[in-house]
């Protein structure tokens, strides 16, 4: 079986399917029966209703909104990258502090001989995500550019492993920003996937169809929580009306989920923030918010996740259930995490934090920034073209 991802491009126009019923949510995804709560306008949000939710500030601190706001969001100072005009958040920490945490999650680079010696004979997949992780953390997430030396050793990467990025963004947004044709894309926490072509996923999930890329070539497309696309852009709409008037306040439409940016907010505005966000998702009972680095996240209640994503790509490349994959996965957030346990409760691979902030974690590893990351994803290149030269 060839490995290698397929060299196409993964931007495409989402297909109009022979079958509508492959495009529900399967049974199996849905967290309580679509009969329980219906896809309905019935909690569209409306100025009428909304002094009337606004007034309760109480809501987002009994709830514990406001306190898991402020743990995923760790204090920072602002810097400026040489050559750039995009302020980098970067986050002080207390270097004894750090150091007792690095015990429980030991640098990879400092490990990278024990990681390589599980790796021997075997087949490494890559997920990697993206914020954070492939690009530092900036003010402005239209501005959170990858460097052009972490996308020449992004591409090595791929030309060796198979290589996935799971981000939280659209999928078109994130190939955007990469514009690497190399790898899968996996968008909007894993809810919309472009993989190989297997006929055994068209039938284990309903919600694969196969595809053609502007090339022509073809691709599976996965996108498990089709059916919440009105949803979603209702309450994208209804968001940005009103945080309009929040400074700072940033939404963004990733097809599948919602994001809500409070990173250049002032702290006293959170609650407020909070607030409005958890009265219009109150309203949707088949939508959830999570937490992320500062911004809360609105999306699908279905058993989907980044865990799932990589699960499903790994199916989609033939490589599951095998004793010879090793799957690394590295991430920053606390969205990643599902992806860390999937690999650590199987023993399968190894989950790398990046963080300069101590926090507990699924990840067996970690390193600090990506600048470490892009020192990391050479490492590994280097050693796979040695072990090939050897062979040779």
């Amino acid at each position: 079986m060839d490995l290698k991802p397929p060299h196409v491009s993964p931007i495409l126009t989402d297909p109009v399917p022979s079958n509508k019923s492959r495009l529900g949510i399967h049974s199996s995804l849905l967290a309580y029966s679509q009969q329980d709560s219906p896809l309905s306008n019935s909690g569209k949000y409306t100025k009428s209703n909304s002094k009337k939710n606004m007034g309760n500030l109480d809501d987002v601190r009994s709830n514990g909104w406001l306190d898991a706001m402020k743990a995923s969001s760790p204090p920072r100072k602002k810097s400026t990258h040489k050559g750039s005009s995009a302020q980098v958040a970067s986050f002080d920490y207390d270097v004894e502090d750090y150091n007792l945490w690095m015990l429980g999650y030991p640098s990879a680079l400092d490990a990278f001989e024990k990681i390589v010696d599980r790796a021997k004979d075997k087949k490494i997949a890559m997920f990697l995500d993206y914020d954070g992780t492939l690009s530092p953390i900036v003010e402005d997430p239209d501005c959170a550019f990858m460097s052009e030396p972490m996308r020449t050793t992004v591409q090595s990467v791929a030309k060796y492993f198979p290589t996935a990025i799971i981000s939280g963004r659209s999928r078109d947004k994130v190939f955007d920003l990469v514009k690497l044709t190399e790898l899968y894309y996996a968008g909007s926490h894993g809810m919309d996937i472009i993989g190989p072509v297997s006929d055994i996923l068209s039938v284990n999930h309903p919600n694969c169809i196969k595809s053609t890329d502007q090339q022509g070539k073809e691709i599976t497309l996965f996108q498990p929580a089709r059916e919440f696309l009105p949803m979603i852009d209702e309450v994208f709409k209804t968001l940005i009306e009103i945080t309009k008037d929040i400074e700072g306040a940033k939404v963004e439409n990733h097809k599948f989920c919602v994001s809500v940016h409070y990173r250049n907010v002032e702290e006293n505005n959170w609650t407020t923030i909070g607030q409005r966000v958890h009265d219009i998702i109150k309203n949707y009972p088949r939508l959830r918010s999570t937490h992320g680095r500062k911004v809360l996240e609105i999306r699908p209640v279905i058993d989907w996740n980044k865990g799932k994503a990589v699960e499903f790509l790994l199916e989609s490349l033939g490589l599951t259930n095998r004793n010879d994959v090793l799957p690394i996965y590295i991430g920053d957030d606390k969205t990643d995490e599902d992806a860390f346990k999937v690999l650590r409760e199987r023993n399968r691979g190894y989950g790398i934090l990046v963080s300069l902030a101590r926090k507990e974690s699924n990840a067996l590893y970690s390193l600090r920034d990506p600048n470490e990351v892009m020192k990391f994803l050479q490492l590994l290149v280097n050693w796979k073209r040695d072990q090939e030269t050897v062979k040779k």
